[in-house]
């Protein structure tokens, strides 16, 4: 504000001024001896001009002695140009370089302008006035947050409200106090410069105006809710957050991701707690001379008899591929994350069936292979026989056959909350907004 009144002040002398009268300038009578006269008395009205000769010869003007600078030297040949009858003008006037004479006026105009500001004076308080009383108005109902909080989807786009009225009602209360002033002129001055800044500010900060327009999107679109574990582009972790600038992130390893919004908003989002319901699956390879639909139907017992796993949607089983040394089944079953915690679940899945599946005699062989040596061969070893073997060595055989094995129990399966209280106690000690908002709908 103060910047403002201190150009209103400096262009109130300016517009005060214009360009002038235009047109021909009459003569009383005819001849030189007319023009010379006139333009004589014209001058002798004029400051800055008393040193100056006129001599007027078949309406040829010619000008001589000092004047107060190459502005009023410049005046003259306009001045006289436009004499009615003069043909031409030789200006030969000079500067004058007199101290005195050269001070003297500048004085007289700083005292001038002085004195107009001091009648200002008045005005100008009244103009200020005027302008704080509107722009307050604005900043009063911008204060009013229940207002735009009920009008605004959330947070973030009430607080784009409220910003907005406060530059409403700024903008009109200059705008006011400039017209009770009369510099209403100014104005378009001063938004041509505000217009060729916010040109030259905006290609240098085109990265942040992009995050803030996605900050704006993501809050109106609320693609994750806090607590939700999603992967953005490969960055996987648990939202703690939405602010302004970026969206915060609580990785598997409860370490700090924070992403700026504008690659959020571009990004593919993958939102592994939108759906309570999750599957998870793996792969077992059986020996190929197994019979592989005994082993899918081993399988899909086991996990149908898991209580972690869901009958609804129903578990599946299939051969994957069949390689060189194993036939690759695929199990997969469905669970509840809001009761079961994935990994742990996928890790008693795969335990439980390869237990199953062993005592069945169904091999889980390791993949082999065959050394073909051109050429040459591998010392041959002999292994003792198994009967022979001491009980030192790695595999013990147990006389009267295999012994029963115990059936596994599966391991609890509930599931594991620490990164998520980790997001919570961060959520509670900080103190930035959060754009997310439960009541919001989401995309």
């Amino acid at each position: 504000m103060r910047v403002l009144l201190f150009l209103v002040f400096l262009a109130t002398p300016v517009l005060a001024q214009d360009d002038g009268p235009s047109g021909t300038i009459t003569v009383d009578g005819t001849g030189d001896a007319a023009i010379e006269r006139r333009i004589e008395g014209i001058l002798a009205e004029l400051d800055g001009y008393a040193d100056i000769d006129v001599t007027v010869t078949e309406g040829v003007v010619e000008l001589t002695g000092t004047a107060l600078g190459s502005d009023a030297i410049a005046e003259l040949n306009r001045l006289t140009g436009r004499v009615d009858g003069v043909v031409a003008v030789r200006n030969e006037v000079t500067a004058n370089t007199d101290v005195g004479d050269r001070i003297d006026p500048v004085l007289a105009r700083t005292f001038d302008r002085f004195a107009q500001a001091i009648a200002y004076l008045p005005l100008l308080l009244i103009a200020v006035v005027v302008g704080l009383l509107v722009a307050s108005i604005g900043w009063l109902l911008a204060r009013w947050t229940r207002l735009w909080n009920r009008l605004a989807p959330n947070t973030f786009i009430a607080e784009i409200y409220r910003t907005i009225v406060r530059l409403v009602f700024t903008g009109l209360g200059i705008v006011v106090a400039l017209d009770i002033l009369g510099a209403t002129a100014v104005l378009g001055t001063l938004l041509g410069a505000a217009g060729i800044v916010g040109l030259a500010v905006g290609f240098a900060v085109r990265d942040t105006v992009e995050n803030f327009i996605a900050s704006l999107m993501l809050s109106l679109r609320q693609p994750f809710r806090p607590n939700d574990f999603v992967d953005i582009e490969g960055n996987l972790g648990t939202v703690v957050r939405l602010t302004s600038r970026a969206t915060i992130l609580l990785d598997p390893d409860g370490n700090h991701l924070r992403l700026p919004n504008a690659t959020v908003f571009k990004a593919k989002i993958l939102n592994y707690s939108r759906n309570p319901q999750r599957r998870f699956g793996f792969t077992l390879g059986i020996d190929p001379s197994d019979d592989p639909a005994e082993a899918k139907r081993i399988g899909l017992d086991v996990l149908n008899g898991l209580s972690f796993v869901l009958t609804e949607p129903p578990a599946q089983a299939w051969i994957d591929q069949a390689g060189d040394s194993t036939v690759d089944m695929a199990f997969y079953g469905w669970i509840d994350q809001t009761e079961t915690d994935f990994m742990v679940a996928r890790s008693e899945a795969i335990r439980m069936v390869m237990a199953a599946l062993t005592d069945a005699d169904i091999g889980l062989p390791e993949p082999t292979y065959r050394l073909n040596l051109v050429g040459g061969g591998l010392p041959v070893v002999d292994l003792p026989d198994q009967a022979n073997r001491d009980s030192d060595t790695d595999i013990v055989v147990t006389e009267g056959g295999d012994e029963p094995r115990t059936a596994p129990r599966p391991e609890p399966t509930a599931p594991v909350r620490s990164i998520e209280s980790l997001a919570n106690r961060e959520r509670r000690t900080t103190g930035d907004d959060d754009l997310l908002d439960h009541s919001a709908p989401v995309e």
